[in-house]
C-alpha cells in the first residue's frame, strides 16, 4: 500500500506540478510586446495569437510528441536507477535485497541505453524527413 501511495504521489508531482507564466514586457513605447514587428505582423488594433507548439509540418509535430514521450520515459528510468541504488545500499547485507537492487540498476541502465538510442534514431529520421 505504501508503494502505491508513493507512486501516485510521485506521478501527481511529475505530471500535475504547477507551471508558472511570466508576463511579457512591453516595448519601448509600451504597446504591449510584439505588436507590429516583422515576426508578428499584426497591427495595433488586432489581437494576435502565436503558435504555442511552433511547428509547421505534421512530421515536426510527431517529432516533438516523440521527444516529449522519450523525455518522460527517460525521467522514469532515472528514478528507477536511483530507486535501485537506494535498495542496494539499504540492503544491510541481505543477499536477496542486494540482488534485487542490482537487477533494478542493470535494467534501468539498459532502459536508458534503449531510450538514448531511440532518441538519436528518431532525431535522425525526423531531420531527414523535414529536409
Amino acid at each position: 500500500m505504501k508503494k502505491v501511495i508513493l507512486f501516485v504521489s510521485f506521478a501527481w508531482l511529475l505530471f500535475f506540478s504547477a507551471n508558472y507564466c511570466w508576463a511579457q514586457a512591453g516595448s519601448a513605447n509600451n504597446t504591449g510586446g510584439n505588436v507590429g514587428t516583422a515576426s508578428n505582423p499584426c497591427t495595433s488594433g488586432q489581437a494576435c495569437l502565436q503558435n504555442p507548439i511552433d511547428v509547421s509540418s505534421p512530421q515536426a509535430l510527431i517529432g516533438k510528441i516523440i521527444n516529449v514521450i522519450l523525455g518522460v520515459v527517460g525521467s522514469i528510468a532515472l528514478v528507477m536507477f536511483v530507486y535501485g541504488g537506494i535498495t542496494w545500499m539499504t540492503s544491510a547485507g541481505s543477499a536477496d535485497k542486494i540482488k534485487k537492487g542490482r537487477e533494478i540498476v542493470v535494467w534501468a541502465v539498459i532502459g536508458l541505453v534503449i531510450i538514448f538510442s531511440s532518441y538519436a534514431l528518431v532525431n535522425f529520421v525526423i531531420k531527414g524527413i523535414a529536409k
